[in-house]
């Protein structure tokens, strides 16, 4: 969570901006995502991870003073109690330092914003065969240093 008004900042000082980290479950609607008749001619990403209740956050809010950049926190996501992911902070593409200095370029990120940093892999979309999430399951996303969020699927009807 950003705790302080962010823009333009460099990676040597975008600590400074980070007030404290959370997890949270980055869900995706694929057909929203990959499919022309939804999504539009080109794939995207955005849209289709901004419906409602697309991000549960949780269980707590943790202080940047204690876990610095949150850079070797071990991570895992379990479906209905089967581990999916089982990684590493120091693995995600990019570390909390060049998410907020890429992201405050040319616009403000205001107190209190959140930048997801994306998941390591095991997304169902990418398995052999697929598997996606279905109503009913639970989803479990344990960050070391922060705790365990636990959430079901609840397909709207």
């Amino acid at each position: 969570m950003i705790g302080q008004d962010a823009k333009n900042v460099s990676e040597e000082d975008a600590l400074d901006y980070v007030a404290a980290y959370t997890a949270g479950n980055d869900v995706s609607a694929r057909d929203w995502q990959r499919e022309a008749g939804k999504a539009g001619p080109v794939p995207q990403w955005s849209f289709s991870k901004s419906f409602d209740r697309y991000a549960p956050l949780g269980p707590c809010l943790v202080a940047r003073d204690i876990l610095g950049a949150a850079d070797s926190l071990p991570l895992m996501t379990l479906v209905n109690g089967q581990i999916r992911q089982e990684s590493n902070t120091k693995d995600l593409c990019f570390g909390v330092r060049k998410l907020v200095a890429f992201c405050s370029q040319g616009q403000t990120l205001q107190r209190g914003s959140l930048i997801m940093t994306g998941t390591p892999g095991g997304v169902g979309l990418f398995m052999k065969p697929p598997s996606f999430l279905k109503d009913g399951d639970v989803v479990e996303v344990d960050i070391g240093g922060i705790g365990r969020l636990e959430n079901i699927i609840a397909f709207e009807r």
